[in-house]
């Protein structure tokens, strides 16, 4: 009987560590710390407080007001929550108590993003910078001015900071220093937000294009054309790059050559940025509804009904977060079958994209708050 119970232990750590994909191997992290998360497929595989059987009962645990809406998603890194606000100002709250630990003002609205890496916080601002703030007391550390507002949200890794500009350009800067590495000049404006994998960064355009730029010399590897603008930030999973269009598609195309492996179609645009979990894309569209698509093939699977999108699919434990501008609703669905089992109805429209770490889940509103939800 012993004997038996091991080998089920065996088999259910072989299948959590496949089900994981892209977890780096050691101890699984459960922090949110960027809007890709470190994985580039916002998925948190950490998470294993909330599920699929006691998601229906989360409940308000807190909400904090600033002085402006929350188009900014929040990132939670080491019991700290922090995020943008249209009031100008970056916030470090922590996680459990909503107490304010600090707040930087920047010179203008705030919907870029934050990246944590290394007790650094990394964020734009329609200033037209880009901020490298300390994690503990939000003092700057640098700052680095591009030619117009900074809405995307930046990547970080092997010590580089990777951000996009309305300035046309995307932008690699020392994350220690903030020099300028390179920049790589599309034909509009970047407000994706770049994904890094593999020595390579993805990234969108308003020029109608996904490009793939080498990570360490911003050489562009290939570019990949749309019909429309590119405002979607992409996934990248098993050597496939996701993202959608404002031309209602939603595209898979091969990392390495940028060649088509399938597109979805839509009947309107895709600002919305895919999650990937276990070989199923979830992408919501301005056509009101949430798509789960086979990551292989693009079929469908699924689709939910709320209203008009733009904010990005969080997906953990067999949930998919999203929230809508319909009602002004949070939602989880459950993300083998679409059916919901959750929602909340904030005081505002819901463009922010959830985080979700530790039982909790993130999110901002145009009601100038942002709302942590948990079990009761």
């Amino acid at each position: 009987m012993r004997r038996i119970s091991i080998l089920v232990l065996i088999l259910c750590a072989c299948l959590v560590s496949a089900a994981w994909g892209q977890q780096p191997a050691g101890k699984c992290v459960n922090n949110w710390s960027e809007f890709h998360r470190t994985n580039m497929v916002r998925w948190n595989p950490c998470e294993r407080v909330l599920n699929v059987h006691n998601v229906g009962s989360l409940g308000l645990k807190w909400r904090h007001a600033t002085g402006n809406g929350l188009y900014s998603s929040p990132a939670v890194a080491n019991g700290v929550v922090y995020i943008g606000s249209d009031d100008n100002n970056v916030y470090a709250l922590n996680a459990k108590t909503v107490a304010k630990l600090w707040s930087y003002t920047t010179g203008s609205y705030v919907e870029s993003s934050p990246a944590v890496a290394n007790g650094v916080v990394y964020i734009g601002s329609d200033d037209n910078n880009v901020y490298a703030l300390n994690a503990s007391t939000g003092a700057k550390l640098w700052s680095y001015t591009t030619g117009f507002y900074v809405e995307s949200s930046p990547a970080v890794a092997n010590g580089v900071v990777y951000i996009g500009s309305y300035d046309n350009n995307v932008y690699a800067l020392n994350a220690s220093t903030g020099a300028k590495l390179w920049s790589y000049t599309t034909g509009g404006f970047v407000f994706s937000s770049p994904a890094v994998a593999n020595g390579v960064v993805y990234v969108g355009s308003q020029d109608n294009n996904l490009y793939a730029l080498n990570a360490s010399t911003g050489a562009k590897l290939w570019s990949y054309a749309t019909h429309n603008y590119v405002d979607s930030s992409p996934a990248v999973a098993n050597g496939v790059v996701y993202v959608g269009s404002d031309d209602g598609n939603v595209y898979a195309l091969k990392a390495s050559t940028g060649a088509l492996l399938w597109s979805y179609a839509i009947s309107t645009s895709v600002d919305s940025s895919p999650a990937v979990a276990n070989g199923v894309v979830y992408v919501g569209s301005n056509d009101g509804n949430v798509y789960a698509l086979q990551a292989s093939t693009g079929a469908k699977l699924w689709s939910y009904a709320t209203g008009a999108m733009e904010s990005s699919p969080a997906v953990a434990n067999g949930v998919v977060y999203v929230g809508s501008v319909d009602n002004n609703d949070v939602y989880a669905l459950n993300a083998r079958t679409g059916a919901r089992l959750w929602r909340y109805t904030t005081g505002g429209l819901v463009f922010s994209s959830p985080a979700v770490a530790n039982g909790v889940v993130y999110v901002g509103a145009t009601d100038f708050k942002l709302y942590a939800f948990g079990l009761k």
